[in-house]
C-alpha cells in the first residue's frame, strides 16, 4: 500500500494505491487478480486483447505553443486541440478516480545529465510489471525523493465514444500534452504504448539539447568498441545485439551525446515468435521469473509454443536487462566504431 494521495496523483479520489511493488508482490497481484497464468519457466503470461501491437494512427500531440514549433506535423505526428485533450483528460481522471491503482516510478536515460523521471498510473498489476521491466529502476534512496518529470495515465478500458465528433481515427487514443508533461492512454491494453510513449518524449526532449535519439540496439566488445544496429521492428536488433561474446548496452532505444552511447531503458522487449534455446540462447534464458510474456500460446502445463502465431506474429517477452548475464554495467558506451543498418528486404529493393 502507499501513502500517495489522490491530489498527488492528480485524481479526485483513490481506492488502494499499490506504489512501486516488488516483482514478487506484482506476481501475487497478477495471480490474485487472475490477470494471467504462469508458464513452466515461472514467467507470467498475459494477453493484451484485440490490440497485439501499437496503434500509431491513434497517437496525437496537443497543438500549442511553444512545443508546436518543434514538432514535424504530418501523418506520424498528428495534432489534436487543447479542448479535445482537456475533455479526454477529464474523462480519464474521472475513470481512474476511486479505483485501485498501480503506480510505478522509473527513469528513462542512463546518462544522469539528461535522465527523465516518469510515473505510470495503471489499472492492472501486469502493466506495472511491464514498466518495471522496461524502465530504469530507481534505487530505494532515489524513490524516497522521487519527483516525476512526466506522468502517464493508462485508462486502458476507457474508450472515446465521441471520436468521430472529435475528428479522430478511432475510439482508441494516445495523446501527449508536452506543456503539461502528461500522456493519456485509452482503449488499448498493449503495454508497448507506454514504452514507446516515453521514447516519443525522449525524441522530443533530447534533440533540443543537441543529443541524437535513436531507435537502435547497441553492444560493445572486449576492446570497448561499440556497435549500433539500426532497423525497424522485426529486423533483428534485439537478436543481433544480444551476443554471448559482447556486452549488451541495450536492445532498442539509445541516445548519442558528446560522451558516446547510452541506453534509455532498463529492460528488453524481445519478439518471441520462433524463439528457441538453440537459436537465441541468451534471450531464451532471459524468459524466466520476473519476465513477462505477451500473447503467447501455452499448453495446460504452461509449456509455451513459441512457434504458434494463432494470436499474433508479434508475441513478446519483456525482461529486466539484468536477465542478460553479459549486459554492460551502467548501460553506456563510447563513440560507435561500427554502425549497421538492418533491413528485411523481401522484395530485393536493396542492391546485393
Amino acid at each position: 500500500m502507499s501513502d500517495l494521495s489522490a491530489e498527488s496523483l492528480g485524481l479526485k479520489s483513490v481506492g488502494s494505491v499499490y506504489h512501486n511493488l516488488s516483482y514478487d508482490e506484482l506476481f501475487e497481484h497478477e495471480l490474485n487478480n487472475k490477470e494471467g497464468r504462469v508458464a513452466s519457466s515461472g514467467t507470467m503470461m498475459i494477453d493484451t486483447g484485440k490490440f497485439t501491437g501499437r496503434s500509431p494512427k491513434d497517437k496525437y500531440f496537443v497543438q500549442q505553443d511553444p512545443s508546436q514549433e518543434y514538432i514535424a506535423w504530418g501523418e506520424v505526428n498528428k495534432p489534436v486541440s487543447v479542448e479535445i485533450f482537456d475533455e479526454l483528460y477529464d474523462e480519464v481522471i474521472d475513470y481512474l478516480s476511486g479505483k485501485d491503482l498501480y503506480v510505478t516510478d522509473g527513469y528513462a536515460g542512463a546518462s544522469g545529465d539528461t535522465r527523465i523521471s516518469a510515473r505510470f498510473i495503471t489499472e492492472f498489476a501486469w502493466q506495472s510489471h511491464f514498466v518495471k521491466n522496461m524502465f530504469l529502476r530507481p534505487e530505494l534512496q532515489e524513490l524516497a525523493n522521487f519527483a516525476p518529470d512526466f506522468r502517464v495515465y493508462n485508462a486502458s478500458n476507457l474508450t472515446n465514444t465521441k471520436w468521430q465528433g472529435h475528428g479522430l481515427n478511432s475510439e482508441v487514443f494516445v495523446i501527449f500534452n508536452i506543456e503539461k508533461n502528461i500522456a493519456i492512454i485509452g482503449g488499448t491494453w498493449y503495454g508497448g504504448e507506454m514504452k514507446k510513449g516515453i521514447f516519443t518524449m525522449m525524441n522530443y526532449w533530447l534533440p533540443l539539447k543537441g543529443i541524437l535519439s535513436m531507435h537502435c540496439s547497441a553492444n560493445v566488445c572486449a576492446d570497448d568498441e561499440v556497435t549500433i544496429f539500426f532497423g525497424l521492428s522485426g529486423t533483428g536488433k534485439t537478436t543481433l545485439s544480444t551476443d554471448a561474446n559482447r556486452q549488451l548496452i541495450g536492445d532498442d532505444e539509445h541516445g548519442w551525446d558528446e560522451s558516446g552511447i547510452f541506453n534509455f531503458e532498463g529492460g528488453c522487449y524481445a519478439k518471441t515468435i520462433g524463439l528457441s534455446e538453440e537459436s537465441e540462447p541468451e534471450i531464451h534464458g532471459a524468459i524466466k521469473r520476473h519476465a513477462l510474456l505477451e500473447n503467447v500460446v501455452a499448453d495446460d502445463d504452461g509449456v509455451v509454443d513459441y512457434f504458434d502465431n494463432s494470436k499474433t506474429e508479434n508475441t513478446r517477452g519483456s525482461y529486466p536487462i539484468e536477465h542478460i548475464d553479459n549486459h554492460r554495467p551502467g548501460l553506456k558506451g563510447g563513440m560507435p566504431k561500427s554502425i549497421i543498418f538492418l533491413t528485411c528486404d523481401a522484395f530485393g529493393v536493396l542492391p546485393p
